[in-house]
């Protein structure tokens, strides 16, 4: 069984994740979710801080009932960080997020020359966020974060799990 990564080891987070996913039991019979790389025009990475989990992560959530891969995503960059594409997402991997329960997938999105429309205030969810130089990561960057930029990268292949 593989280590517990650092994002998990709150025990805030830790609860907040199992009551959101037990009502997902409930009302879902698999999750899915979204998440995106997006680079601006200098190449930087938009990375956000939440509330109720440590670390830095990129943009996503999960879908709801009726909404596509694509809708989720247009709605999740835009309420983490007032983010826009200039062109379609990428498709880069489907991965399976056994860490945060046997049912979930994360299906990972590449966007390229996204721009924020206005600066993304904090609110109860994003505390902070803001685009970074890939050699500049801030601390606390996720492990699964930087994962999947070395994935994108060409560095390392992509992974089954997240």
């Amino acid at each position: 069984m593989s280590e517990t990564p650092p994002e998990m080891r709150s025990w805030r987070a830790r609860l907040v994740t199992r009551l959101v996913h037990s009502y997902f039991a409930i009302a879902r019979g698999m999750t899915m979710g979204v998440r995106a790389a997006c680079f601006d025009a200098e190449g930087r990475v938009f990375l956000v801080r939440h509330s109720y989990v440590p670390g830095w992560h990129m943009p996503g959530g999960g879908l709801e009932r009726g909404e596509t891969a694509y809708q989720a995503l247009v709605k999740e960059l835009r309420e983490e960080g007032n983010l826009e594409m200039s062109g379609p997402p990428e498709l880069f991997h489907v991965y399976f997020n056994r860490q945060t329960s046997k049912r979930d997938h994360v299906v990972f999105y590449r966007c390229r020359d996204v721009r924020q429309v206005s600066a993304k205030k904090p609110d109860m969810e994003i505390v902070e966020s803001g685009f970074f130089a890939l050699d500049a990561l801030p601390a606390g960057t996720t492990p699964a974060t930087r994962r999947r930029l070395a994935e994108l990268s060409g560095s390392a292949p992509p992974a089954e799990v997240w």
